[in-house]
């Protein structure tokens, strides 16, 4: 699943690319894609003639603004978008295709149909379904450390699937949660209201590095991810645990153990990452 680095990546791409475009018509081929109070047909029609002013991000979400409008894109598993000459024959998985009035097409291809379109008055887009309900960015400027801390006190989930659940900080997937903990030393099924003060003043700033680092690498390539431009992101060759089951920790030689943590495979070192505290 394209975590934020892939999606920020992507967002750098597709502005590289189709920046000023302007939309000559729109054909969508999964009407399920489109999601919201407006319904594929008008979908269809309000973006006819509408040029790309602005290419935006967050958590997740790409946000596309339009002259007046604003479209709110996520990918969810393995959506991505490509731009092709409109005369290119569509790839299977294609869903919705936007023809530039420049002979290109911008294409969104999802082989699991589970990503979504919603489309906005411009000024709507962060009350949008989801985006209205994320945590901070995950950057200095925005994450706050001392709020960060307060609410992992009041919360007695297991601290990884309260990371991934968005409300806390926005952006972090499975990938670099397992990453942001083992930089930080913390089991994954540590109970957040358990960690001291120091403990989340590292898994604080192992986010912010975390992504950050990946952000700027270009994202990991898991299975079938690329971004915009098709390139493959390199921070894989930089993961520390996950999908390093069996291989020996970076930091002290132990074997790397993978367990389910709601229900997501969870990588981590059982010497550096101890579930009981001393």
């Amino acid at each position: 699943m394209p975590e934020l680095p892939e999606v920020e990546t992507v967002r750098k791409g597709l502005e590289k690319l189709v920046l000023k475009a302007t939309i000559e018509s729109v054909e969508v081929y999964w009407d399920r894609i489109i999601s919201g109070p407006i319904e594929t047909a008008e979908f269809k029609r309000i973006l006819m003639g509408e040029k790309i002013m602005e290419f935006d991000r967050r958590g997740k979400y790409i946000i596309i603004r339009f002259n007046q409008w604003a479209l709110v894109s996520h990918l969810r598993m393995e959506g991505k978008y490509e731009v092709e000459e409109s005369a290119a024959p569509l790839k299977k998985h294609t869903h919705v295709v936007f023809h530039l009035a420049d002979g290109r097409d911008l294409r969104y291809l999802d082989v699991r149909k589970f990503g979504r379109m919603t489309l906005v008055p411009i000024g709507e887009e962060f009350t949008a379904t989801g985006i209205r309900l994320l945590g901070p960015e995950p950057m200095v400027e925005t994450f706050d450390k001392a709020i960060f801390y307060r609410t992992l006190q009041t919360k007695k989930r297991a601290i990884k699937p309260l990371l991934l659940d968005q409300k806390i900080v926005a952006g972090l997937g499975n990938i670099y949660v397992d990453e942001a903990l083992f930089l930080a030393k913390i089991h994954p099924l540590r109970t957040a209201n358990s960690l001291q003060k120091i403990e989340v003043s590292k898994l604080h700033e192992a986010i912010i590095k975390v992504l950050g680092d990946a952000v700027e690498a270009g994202g990991t390539t898991i299975r079938t991810y690329q971004n915009a431009l098709g390139e493959a992101g390199s921070f894989q060759v930089n993961l520390s645990v996950y999908g390093k089951k069996g291989l020996p920790c970076v930091r002290c030689g132990t074997p790397i153990e993978k367990i389910k943590v709601a229900q997501r495979g969870t990588h981590f070192c059982p010497m550096c990452q101890r579930l009981s505290v001393d």
